[in-house]
């Protein structure tokens, strides 16, 4: 199905020497979250998946500070090896967030034995997709895609 982007979008898409399984694990196994979540040098200390619509998240990032941000959310839809949506409009069980901020569309396309991984971050308003783009989302998001891309050849 392909995606439709707007001006509340900002989307990142690679083509990735593994299968799309591999990288539907490396986003849905804590313990392999743990490993490529946030780039380098900040850490992912904790990582819990409730994998079902409905489902709740929670990553933990860790800055070279030490200082801590969790990232709480919602499954809205999970279709293994393929597609998963979530969004922090909910911390858990559909209570809603103090302020929701983006639904992110993950999808994992089998292409010519590789697979077009491409991640969307749909936000809630144009102002806040120019504070993703501000805080290095292409950067940020790049950095970690590297770092996944790097796990998943090891699976």
């Amino acid at each position: 199905m392909p995606m439709t982007t707007t001006d509340r979008d900002l989307i990142l898409t690679r083509l990735i020497d593994a299968s799309p399984d591999k990288l539907f694990r490396a986003w849905t196994e804590p313990e392999l979250m743990k490993q490529w979540f946030a780039p380098l040098p900040w850490t992912t200390p904790h990582a819990e998946v409730d994998l079902r619509p409905g489902g709740s998240s929670l990553v933990v990032m860790r800055g070279p500070d030490g200082t801590e941000f969790p990232n709480p959310g919602v499954y809205l839809e999970v279709v293994k090896n393929r597609r998963l949506v979530a969004t922090d409009a909910y911390t858990q069980a559909w209570v809603p967030s103090a302020k929701p901020f983006m639904t992110l569309v993950l999808t994992f396309e089998e292409e010519g034995g590789k697979t077009r991984y491409t991640a969307l971050a749909r936000h809630w308003t144009v102002e806040d997709r120019e504070a993703h783009e501000k805080m290095g989302f292409h950067e940020g998001w790049g950095i970690c895609t590297d770092q996944l891309e790097a796990l998943v050849k090891t699976l």
